[in-house]
């Protein structure tokens, strides 16, 4: 693999925004810094969201993380290496998080589309949803049917 990576500007008036695509082998370290350097020149209009971590408070991109979801009385944002708490409500957290890549499959949780490795439909009618870093969770029985809609859209689903 390359250390360089071949760039094509295509100037077309269709497109008021820009509109990137990489074309890749696969998703390796260095497609995901470039993906992260286009969102942050893109200024984008979904802010980090600031969380704490002993004691400190840290900002955490969305970028980075894999589920919102709560534990006890907390609300918890889990990146693939660390916990934090955050003072917001996870509906609040809802209104916050990019809706393209955030999905709520419970009332306790929020998951990152983007971080899915797989969704397991189990025969008893539940979704057993995988994340890439190892992570596992379960979406609730009232949301199976929007989420298997949701899934047929996107092709994703032969359910």
């Amino acid at each position: 693999m390359k250390d360089m990576v071949e760039i094509e500007v295509v100037l077309d008036e269709r497109y008021v925004d820009p509109f990137v695509t990489i074309k890749t082998r696969s998703n390796t370290q260095q497609v995901e810094n470039i993906i992260c350097a286009i969102e942050d020149a893109s200024k984008s209009d979904f802010p980090q969201i600031a969380a704490e971590k002993d004691d400190a408070v840290v900002f955490v991109s969305q970028r980075d993380i894999v589920r919102v979801h709560t534990e006890g009385r907390k609300i918890v944002i889990q990146t693939e290496d660390e916990i934090y708490t955050v003072k917001r409500t996870l509906a609040g957290l809802e209104d916050v998080l990019n809706p393209a890549r955030f999905l709520r499959i419970s009332q306790s949780e929020i998951i990152n589309l983007y971080k899915v490795k797989s969704f397991d439909f189990n025969l008893a009618g539940t979704i057993g949803v995988e994340f890439d870093c190892g992570i596992k969770s379960w979406v609730s029985r009232s949301r199976v049917k929007q989420i298997k809609n949701l899934l047929k859209q996107n092709s994703i689903a032969g359910a």
